[in-house]
Parts: C-alpha cells; structure tokens; sequence
C-alpha cells in the first residue's frame, strides 16, 4: 500500500484510478489558481501512484500463472 494514499484511495480499482486521474489532468490543464493546482497535482500523484500499483500486481498475477501453466505442461521430451 502506498503510505501516502488515503484507505479510501487504496479502495479504489485501476479502472477508477484511472478515470480520476484523467479528471485531475483535465482540470490541471484548463487551468486553476496555484492553490488548487498544487493539491490536483498531488491527488494525481497519488492516483498515479495506485494505478502503478495495479499494474505491477497485475504483472505479477500474470507471470505467477504463466509459471503455474509451464509446471504444469508435461515435457515435450517425456512423450
């Protein structure tokens, strides 16, 4: 988990991140007072921070089935 994302961030789903960060930056390029603009550019930060970390345990979900299948799948030299 991400130490600076919200337990209501880390909720959310990589579809969910996702669509908020494109919100964020949305609005970060129509233009904002400083204020605002810093704490979108920090909420954006942290969404893309928990996409990232969708994506890694996707990747790894992946490559731990791929190994799976591969232990499984009998030799070739074996039949």
């Amino acid at each position: 988990m991400n130490a600076s994302s919200s337990p209501d961030e880390q909720k959310l789903n990589y579809e969910q991140a996702r669509e908020e960060l494109v919100a964020v930056v949305q609005k970060l390029e129509a233009g904002a007072p400083l204020e605002e603009s810093l704490a979108l550019w920090e909420r954006g930060e942290r969404l893309a921070g928990i996409c990232q970390e969708r994506l890694d345990g996707a990747k790894e979900r992946v490559a731990a089935a791929r190994r799976t299948a591969e232990d499984e799948e009998p030799d070739a030299a074996e039949t």
